[in-house]
C-alpha cells in the first residue's frame, strides 16, 4: 500500500510567498548557496531549516514539467504555460539571486576557510547540521511501519553514509575533460536538493572541489558554462523523482535523508588526521577520527554557535508557520 503524505504541491499552492518575504527568500538562498561551497555541508540541509525545501522542490518540479510539455505535448504553449503558473517565482527567483550571491561573492573565501581552519570550519558546521537533524523529524508524518524495522533502515543508511563519507578524498585535476565536468556538475546538483548529501563533498572525492572554486573565483566562463549546463540536465532528471516520493514515500524518504545527515556528520567532526597531499600540493577528503586535540575551545564553541543558529532559525520559522496557519 502506498504511504501517502500530504501533497506537496497542494501545501504550496496554499503558502504563496508575499513579496515582503523577498529579502527574506534571498537571505535563505544566500545561506544555502553559502552551505554548498562547503564539503560535508549540504544545501538541502539548510533549505529545510529556513522551511523553504518542500516549496523549492515542488516549484521545480512545475519548471522541469512545463519544459517536458513544451516538447512533447500536448498542448505544448498551453500546458507548459499551465505548470509554469504553478511555479511559485517570488521564491524561486530570490532563493536563486542569493546563491548566485554567495557564490559568486564568496567562494575564495570559504575555501581559505575550510583550508587553513579545519578544525574550526568542521566545528561550525558540525554544530548546524547535528541540530538540522530536527527538522525532518519534526516533519515526519504518521507510518504504518514498525519502529524497529525504521530504525533499522535508518541506521543502516547512516552506517552506509559514514562507511562511504570515510573513503572520499583525491587530488585535484588539473585540466578536467568538459566532459567530466558535465558528468560531476549533473551528480553534484541531485546533492544539493537532498539534505544530507553534499554536492561540494561529491566534488570533493573526484578531485574537482579546488578546481571549480577556483574557475569560479577566476570567472572561467568555459568552465563555468559547462558545469552550470551539467547542473541543469542532472536537477532537471533528478527533481522529478525527489517530488514523487516526497509525495507519495514521504515518512520513508524523510528517513532517509534523516540517516544522511546522520551519516554525513563523520566528514564534519573537528579532529581529524591530515589526509595524505595530492599532487597539487594540498590535502583532500577527510582524515581518520581522531580525540580531540588543540584548538579544542574554538572548535566547541562554533559548534556551540551552529547549533544555537539553527535552533533560533527552527524556532522563527516554526512560528511563521504558526501564525501563518493561524491567519
Amino acid at each position: 500500500m502506498a504511504e501517502v503524505g500530504p501533497e506537496v504541491g497542494s501545501s504550496v499552492l496554499a503558502t504563496r510567498r508575499s513579496r515582503g518575504q523577498l529579502p527574506l527568500d534571498v537571505g535563505r538562498g544566500f545561506l544555502i548557496g553559502t552551505a554548498e561551497l562547503v564539503p560535508g555541508v549540504s544545501g538541502g540541509t539548510v533549505a529545510l531549516v529556513t522551511g523553504v525545501y518542500d516549496q523549492l522542490i515542488d516549484s521545480a518540479h512545475h519548471v522541469v514539467s512545463a519544459l517536458r510539455r513544451l516538447v512533447t505535448g500536448p498542448d505544448r504553449f498551453a500546458s507548459a504555460g499551465a505548470e509554469l503558473r504553478r511555479t511559485d517565482w517570488f521564491l524561486i527567483v530570490p532563493i536563486l539571486l542569493g546563491m548566485a550571491a554567495a557564490i559568486l561573492s564568496i567562494a575564495g573565501l570559504m575555501s581559505s576557510f575550510v583550508t587553513d581552519h579545519p578544525e574550526a570550519a568542521r566545528g561550525l558546521f558540525f554544530g548546524l547540521v547535528a541540530v538540522s537533524v530536527v527538522v525532518p523529524v519534526r516533519m515526519l508524518p504518521l507510518g504504518h511501519r514498525p519502529l524497529l524495522v525504521e530504525l533499522a533502515l535508518v541506521a543502516v543508511v547512516a552506517a552506509a553514509t559514514f562507511w562511504l563519507v570515510g573513503l572520499a578524498g583525491s587530488g585535484a585535476e588539473a585540466d578536467p575533460a568538459p566532459l567530466l565536468v558535465f558528468a560531476a556538475a549533473a551528480i553534484a546538483i541531485c546533492a544539493l536538493v537532498v539534505p544530507g548529501i553534499s554536492g561540494s563533498f561529491f566534488l570533493l572525492t573526484i578531485g574537482l572541489y579546488t578546481v571549480t572554486l577556483d574557475a569560479i573565483h577566476d570567472r572561467d566562463l568555459g568552465y563555468v558554462a559547462v558545469f552550470a549546463l551539467g547542473a541543469f540536465v542532472g536537477l532537471a532528471s533528478f527533481v522529478q523523482v525527489l517530488n514523487y516520493l516526497l509525495t507519495h514515500r514521504r515518512r520513508i524518504t524523510l528517513l532517509v535523508m534523516i540517516a544522511l545527515m546522520l551519516g554525513s556528520l563523520r566528514a564534519l567532526w573537528p579532529w581529524q588526521s591530515v589526509p595524505k597531499t595530492a599532487a597539487d600540493g594540498e590535502a583532500h577528503g577527510p582524515g581518520a577520527l581522531l580525540a580531540p586535540y588543540d584548538p579544542v575551545a574554538v572548535p566547541l564553541l562554533l559548534a556551540l554557535l551552529g547549533a544555537v543558529v539553527v535552533a533560533v532559525l527552527i524556532a522563527v520559522e516554526s512560528r511563521r508557520t504558526h501564525d501563518a496557519t493561524r491567519g
